[in-house]
């Protein structure tokens, strides 16, 4: 006859046991200490992790607000610049009209200008000159200072040295072709004479 006796109170501690450690964390039950052993990272690891993603997730909106705004910035910018630069070619034509009758009128003899029957034609060309020009200035284009003033390569194209001794050399003497701005861009530059020292 076989004794099972200890068989049975084996199971009956075990039973004791599991009933004992029931409401125990599962960290306890293993390290006897409290300490997390399973490798998973706790409670607080989590949470700092999760503010450290939050943080670089603000900062890269704050990056992608600060581009957007750039960005419509820039397209602003270019919309101004197309709209007060967009008549920029067609003034440029324009402008060799306004030079051809200019050269008419300075072409015109002193005696033909004080004869009665030419004084309505060239009083409606120098109309038609004054005319231009109020339309250049509503468009802002205006003309470039030139005769006296030291020669700016941004704005002056020298096209030939005066040797004389009543000006500065550099000093702008004499002007072939009127030069013109639109807005604060060149739109075409004045072709001037610049004085030098005489040989």
């Amino acid at each position: 006859m076989t004794d099972t006796k200890p068989e049975n109170e084996n199971e009956n501690l075990d039973a004791a046991a599991e009933a004992e450690l029931d409401g125990v964390p599962e960290s306890m039950k293993e390290g006897g200490e409290g300490e997390d052993t399973s490798g998973e990272p706790t409670a607080e690891e989590r949470i700092a992790g999760l503010e450290n993603e939050l943080a670089e997730a603000k900062q890269q909106a704050l990056y992608a607000q600060a581009e957007t705004q750039n960005v419509r910035r820039r397209l602003e910018k270019d919309a101004q610049d197309a709209r007060a630069y967009a008549a920029t070619g067609f003034a440029r034509d324009i402008l060799s009209v306004s030079d051809n009758l200019q050269r008419a009128l300075a072409a015109i003899p002193t005696e033909i200008k004080n004869e009665e029957k030419w004084k309505g034609l060239i009083g409606g060309i120098e109309a038609t000159g004054r005319e231009l020009e109020t339309v250049f200035e509503k468009n802002g284009i205006k003309r470039v200072a030139s005769v006296g003033l030291p020669l700016d390569p941004n704005q002056h194209q020298a096209m030939v040295e005066v040797p004389t001794d009543e000006h500065e050399p550099g000093t702008v003497v004499q002007e072939m072709q009127a030069g013109y701005m639109i807005k604060d861009r060149l739109l075409r530059p004045a072709f001037v004479g610049v004085a030098k020292k005489p040989e």
